[in-house]
């Protein structure tokens, strides 16, 4: 396993870092916020022996690295990073065929947490993102995962085109996301799957998409030419679940 250093900012990513089980060093809480949803991270935090501290909120603003701290900014001990083998095996014990994110170069962090986000509420096994020229994962991909991160692993690889093809023989076929493809409702999204979203500017590299068995698009039918790299990522993630659900 792989580690890194992580500080958790905003109430429901904190609160979700707790329940989650994440081993949290400590919990700064902006001083005379006692009540709702602090009191319960508070009561979290008590419950798993982490120190409790109150500051100024100018300390936690000057900690903060997203600007949006509300409040709360816990120190955890580290973010374990996942294997590839972790996914395929949590799908396996699920008894499910195999759901991944793959991630060409995402390099906004709020994008990342998003998409993280949502990974886990689509059902997916993890996240697969590459080493370098792409958003690691920072207090904001944290903070946007909304307590996601917690629960979705992700894993690191060096190079996205190999990963992808071992996974190919294991099994799974691969979507791309890119206005050139298919419309994705007429694509057999239902099986073992990695859904590949491309960069926020030039999408998914050539040599990946090369390597994915369908392109699919998403029907657009406003004056601008293309989503959110998170958005698309939601909507076509849904189409799958969709499909998942009707071949049960």
């Amino acid at each position: 396993m792989r580690y890194e250093k992580l500080t958790i900012e905003g109430r429901n990513a904190v609160l979700e870092a707790f329940r989650s089980g994440k081993p949290v060093d400590k919990l700064l809480v902006q001083d005379g916020l006692r009540e709702g949803t602090i009191q319960t991270i508070t009561k979290e935090a008590r419950k798993h022996n982490t120190i409790v501290t109150y500051v100024p909120k100018e300390r936690l603003d000057q900690i903060s690295a997203t600007g949006r701290h509300q409040g709360v900014i816990a120190h955890a001990a580290a973010y374990q990073y996942a294997e590839v083998e972790d996914i395929l095996q949590a799908a396996k014990e699920k008894g499910e065929p195999p759901f991944i994110f793959i991630l060409d170069g995402i390099e906004d962090p709020h994008n990342l947490g998003a998409i993280i986000r949502t990974a886990n509420l689509a059902g997916a096994h993890g996240v697969i993102i590459p080493k370098h020229r792409a958003a690691g994962l920072t207090a904001t991909v944290a903070r946007t995962s909304a307590g996601a991160l917690n629960y979705t692993p992700v894993a690191k690889v060096t190079n996205l085109v190999s990963c992808i093809e071992d996974l190919k023989k294991r099994g799974l076929w691969f979507v791309c996301a890119d206005m050139g493809g298919e419309v994705m409702y007429h694509l057999n999204l239902k099986g073992s799957i990695g859904l590949v979203i491309g960069n926020e500017g030039s999408g998914v590299g050539k040599l990946i998409r090369e390597k994915c068995d369908m392109i699919a698009s998403i029907p657009m039918k406003g004056d601008i030419d293309s989503l959110n790299a998170s958005v698309a990522a939601g909507v076509i993630a849904f189409e799958i679940v969709r499909q998942r659900m009707d071949s049960l």
